[in-house]
């Protein structure tokens, strides 16, 4: 029986890789700065990190446990990112890679999903599952959950969990607890891109995001005991980073429903609130995308 059938999994048949593999595709090419800011770095032992800083071209963080049953990834890029993860998991451990678990279903984190389910159990949110084949993209994952589950392979524990909806209606947390270490996805990003320009959230309403949960989503991740946090994108952070991530989007939110008790409308929302002291660049459309959760549950 595998490690995964106790857990809370279900196995999906039928669309798997929605049949066939995607179409290998050309990596871009970097700078060599560039290149040598995206290799595989020790975390701590038995923990690396492929890192990641921006859904343009060098995609999401991508978070290695290595035991001596095999590996566990979380996320896996862009859908021509599988040659270069397994090179870079390959200059430190001749172990396979058994595992491969989805934050949730943007093709920045899951992209190389149909190539590693030729050797591996991808996993994700059953919500992420749905994204995936809704918006057509290869390597919809055969095993999701619902609330959490766990792998364990080797002398490692891997726990997902869905506290809620926030940057999509699918994203789920992994969660090291021998090692006090949580991969968040999406739910909390730091710190600037490959190309210097400064990250800030994304609450993708098409595929079920909500800012308005956000918050609450970020308050479930913290009940678990961690120090020590490996974002989307961005440098690794701690515990109390997370916790000013939420008041940062507990801000924008409050600042826009001011403004709506105010008098504002859609068409002016964005430019009566100021997120520059937040350091959010956020687009307009964002404002309005809160002005419109905001509106539609009065």
């Amino acid at each position: 029986m595998r490690a995964w059938q106790k857990l809370g999994l279900l196995a999906v048949v039928g669309m798997g890789a929605m049949g066939t593999m995607a179409a290998r595709q050309q990596r871009p090419a970097f700078t060599p700065e560039q290149e040598a800011r995206l290799r595989i770095r020790e975390v701590m032992e038995g923990l690396y990190l492929i890192p990641g800083f921006d859904g343009g071209q060098s995609g999401g963080n991508v978070a290695v446990r290595v035991t001596d049953g095999g590996v566990i990834i979380v996320d896996n890029k862009f859908p021509y990112s599988f040659d270069f993860i397994t090179e870079q998991v390959a200059n430190v451990t001749s172990q396979p890679i058994r595992y491969v678990l989805n934050t949730h279903h943007h093709d920045d984190h899951s992209g190389s999903n149909a190539d590693f389910m030729e050797s591996a159990d991808v996993i994700a949110h059953k919500n992420a599952r749905i994204n995936i084949v809704r918006n057509e993209q290869p390597g919809a994952p055969r095993l999701v959950f619902t609330d959490e589950t766990a792998v364990f392979l080797g002398d490692a524990e891997v726990q997902m969990h869905h506290f809620g909806r926030g940057h999509t209606n699918g994203d789920a947390v992994a969660y090291f607890p021998d090692l006090r270490v949580v991969h968040t996805g999406d739910l909390f990003i730091y710190g600037q891109r490959l190309d210097g320009s400064t990250l800030s959230p994304f609450w993708d309403f098409g595929n079920g995001g909500s800012v308005l949960e956000w918050p609450a989503t970020l308050s479930g991740i913290l009940t678990l005991d961690f120090d020590m946090v490996i974002p989307g994108h961005g440098s690794i952070m701690t515990r109390a980073d997370v916790r000013t991530f939420r008041t940062k989007l507990e801000t924008v939110i409050n600042r826009v429903r001011e403004e709506i008790t105010n008098g504002a409308t859609r068409a002016d929302i964005a430019s009566r609130v100021d997120t520059s002291d937040l350091n959010w660049p956020l687009a307009p459309v964002r404002i309005q995308n809160v002005f419109d959760e905001l509106t539609a549950a009065e």
